[in-house]
């Protein structure tokens, strides 16, 4: 299956992570913005809608340390954009938003550490839902 190109706002608290994640999502064919923390995801969400560049999908972890996290940001952008395509990520395995993601506004989880393949497998299933 050929991979669906998109527009990706990735929100994680560790620049190492955003870099890695930001690395293999270019890699796939995607363009990619970065957030800190879920206030600064949700400022660039509305600049992209406002410029006629909203994203395809969204990728946040689900803890921040010192700011606004995964779940509060996705609850937040939801009250502007109901049906927006969303992917938690998380190192934190029992938590109950990756186990149920949907119930949280998620479309999907990745467990933290993950794999390029297993990125490449999530978005092409969630994009190509999109098409």
């Amino acid at each position: 299956m050929a991979p669906h190109l998109g527009r990706i706002l990735l929100l994680d608290d560790e620049e190492v992570v955003r870099t890695v994640v930001m690395e293999m999502l270019t890699a796939l064919g995607h363009e990619v913005e970065c957030a800190a923390e879920g206030k600064e995801a949700i400022e660039k969400f509305l600049l992209a809608r406002k410029t006629g560049r909203s994203f395809d999908l969204l990728i946040f972890d689900l803890t921040v340390k010192g700011g606004m996290g995964g779940e509060e940001a996705i609850r937040r952008i939801q009250e502007i954009e109901p049906h927006v395509t969303a992917v938690v990520s998380s190192g934190y395995s029992d938590s109950p938003v990756l186990s149920d993601f949907r119930a949280y506004g998620f479309s999907a989880s990745l467990q933290k550490p993950f794999t390029i393949e297993a990125v490449n497998d999530c978005l092409n299933t969630l994009l190509g839902k999109q098409a």
